[in-house]
């Protein structure tokens, strides 16, 4: 399979997925658990990480690793203080399913949607774990009957699967946390300002960008050299790489899958929740 038709794959469902962070019928169950919903975080350190269990900071970390740890240890573990992973989940997924009925409409009724979750499910099922904790983690999570809350589950596990191996290219290229962020950040796939949601410090950002410089893979401004261009494409092969098993196996049904969810991801773009830009570099319509 070309590593770029696993990249539209990926594209096409990962908007499926952050619903969770958008939502506001997500962000009610939020403030039904009684977390704080004056901004994301506590939703989301919930939300992403209760598959987990009652993660400590440390794990959390390990898991995103794109995140400042003082800004992981400023919500977990005290959003389990406040509701129990168990309770997280059932939140989540009752959220997910008023949100996709409020922006799918009549879809999430449709023989299109029950076609595109019964694939996305086969190839979730397919998904290698070993090494990919948040993916074996939703995984693990039993499967949902409605077609639509299914296909966001196996959303769900193949975004974090990719999401894994991203992180084990990362550290194959040598490349810190902060590091992967200002380095995707000078090969202009998002401005620096997109980056800040991670939290990491003025200092931490300048250190990480001399090291970086040091390696010749920025030049003074912070702007990716033709070595920090390859190691970022390199990245995102490897990437690319490491995620094709789920979708290998569903052969030549990887064509009908994106055929079937794109006008879903559409409709999840079109309804507006979603941020413009993601740290992710996927852009949005405004």
């Amino acid at each position: 399979m070309e590593f770029a038709m696993v990249r539209q794959l990926w594209q096409l469902i990962e908007p499926v997925h952050a619903l969770l962070y958008y939502a506001p019928e997500v962000a009610q169950e939020a403030a039904a658990l009684g977390l704080a919903t004056d901004e994301r975080w506590p939703g989301y350190f919930a939300f992403r990480s209760a598959p987990l269990g009652a993660a400590g900071p440390n794990l959390v970390t390990a898991t995103y690793y794109s995140f400042s740890p003082s800004m992981v240890a400023e919500y977990v573990p005290a959003v389990w203080a406040t509701a129990d992973p168990d309770k997280v989940l059932a939140a989540r997924l009752s959220g997910m399913d008023r949100a996709l009925r409020a922006v799918l409409g009549d879809r999430v009724d449709s023989p299109e949607l029950a076609e595109a979750a019964a694939l996305a499910c086969r190839a979730a099922r397919a998904a290698d774990l070993a090494g990919r904790p948040l993916a074996a983690a939703n995984a693990d999570l039993p499967w949902p009957d409605a077609p639509h809350l299914a296909l966001w589950q196996a959303a769900t596990i193949l975004r974090e699967h990719r999401g894994d191996g991203h992180v084990a290219a990362l550290l194959t290229a040598g490349l810190d946390p902060v590091e992967a962020l200002v380095s995707f950040a000078a090969v202009g796939a998002a401005p620096e300002e997109v980056f800040a949601s991670r939290r990491w410090s003025a200092p931490e950002w300048a250190a990480a960008r001399d090291r970086l410089a040091t390696r010749g893979l920025v030049d003074g401004a912070g702007v990716a050299t033709d070595a920090g261009h390859r190691l970022r494409d390199e990245v995102e092969r490897r990437t690319d790489e490491l995620a094709v098993a789920p979708w290998r196996a569903l052969g030549p049904a990887s064509g009908r899958f994106a055929q079937l969810v794109a006008p879903l991801t559409g409709a999840v773009v079109a309804s507006g929740l979603l941020p413009a830009q993601s740290t992710l570099g996927i852009r949005r319509p405004r």
